[in-house]
């Protein structure tokens, strides 16, 4: 295993510790190693039940994996109303969306050819 590898398993496993800790539904990692021209190495998919969920799994995510592995998101996108929001790690793309939401763009479809791991919560 690489470094980066390494050290995309350990950001993996501090945000999904972040969706956890407040809740957060139907996590999915989607693998995108093998899939040619991609944006990044990894998707962590989840969703929240309000906007007010969404907001609190995104600075849940941010607390952990800032406190645990001094990493912090390159950017974050659409906390305005926390329908959907990007967390940006470079190599690990986080979306937190709200469930309607994630239904409607259904963004695991899309990336059809992804290897996809459900993490099953005790909640």
């Amino acid at each position: 295993m690489t470094k980066k590898e390494t050290n995309a398993d350990q950001l993996i496993a501090k945000i999904i510790e972040g969706i956890e800790e407040v809740k957060g539904q139907n996590i999915d990692i989607l693998d995108l190693r093998d899939i040619e021209n991609t944006v990044c190495d990894y998707f962590v998919i989840c969703d929240g039940t309000s906007n007010t969920q969404v907001a609190a799994i995104v600075n849940s995510i941010q607390k952990v994996a800032s406190k645990e592995l001094k990493e912090k998101p390159w950017h974050v996108e659409g906390l305005d109303n926390s329908e959907w929001v990007l967390m940006d790690y470079v190599n690990v793309v986080v979306h937190v969306f709200q469930k309607h939401t994630r239904e409607f763009y259904d963004i695991e479809s899309l990336w059809g050819d992804a290897k996809i791991t459900s993490i099953a919560t005790s909640y």
